[in-house]
């Protein structure tokens, strides 16, 4: 049974979320990929405010293809997300909830998330046209010079997610492996 999580993603949601759970997933989420996230960190080195509210917010490691006619968003399916590891711990320490992607994370990410309670799902890659469905609004925040890359306010309805890495560390990765070699 999906888990209906409504953003924005509270460390009590956070705590409750279990390495496995299936999660329909709605209200506002952020998408950043790599050059992004280089310069929300360059704009914190600088004692900038950062132009998305991070605390209990969820990033969507995603660069949506144009929108099609009378669309809000292409194709948006998850790129991989340790592109990011090496930014996401400080965003973690701000207060960033949520991360959405594909694929594994570093130590380093996963050891900020059971420090400052966050949580990784996962989205299906290779669905990102079944994805963008589940988008029904989507404005560039800044960074429009990255095109793909620009940081996007998305609003989702029943977006769908796994809980890969809980605020715990329990690893989806890891369980899914060694529950398949108990197996044999």
């Amino acid at each position: 049974m999906d888990i209906r999580i409504e953003t924005p993603l509270t460390l009590e949601t956070v705590k409750s979320l279990k390495a496995g759970d299936a999660v329909l997933l709605s209200g506002t989420i952020y998408t950043a990929r790599d050059a992004a996230h280089k310069r929300l960190i360059e704009a914190l080195d600088r004692d900038e405010e950062l132009p998305i509210p991070i605390r209990d917010a969820i990033i969507y490691y995603v660069g949506p293809t144009p929108e099609r006619p009378g669309g809000v968003i292409g194709s948006a399916g998850p790129t991989t997300s340790y592109r990011m590891d090496a930014y996401a711990p400080r965003l973690i320490e701000l207060g960033l909830r949520g991360m959405l992607g594909k694929g594994k994370r570093t130590p380093e990410v996963i050891a900020a998330m059971k420090k400052h309670g966050a949580i990784y799902f996962g989205a299906i890659g290779g669905a990102a046209a079944l994805l963008s469905k589940c988008i029904t609004a989507c404005e560039i925040v800044c960074y429009e010079d990255l095109g793909a890359e620009a940081i996007r306010k998305l609003t989702v309805k029943d977006f769908p997610a796994t809980v890969v890495i809980d605020a715990e560390g329990n690893n989806l990765f890891e369980i899914g492996v060694n529950a398949y070699l108990d197996s044999l």
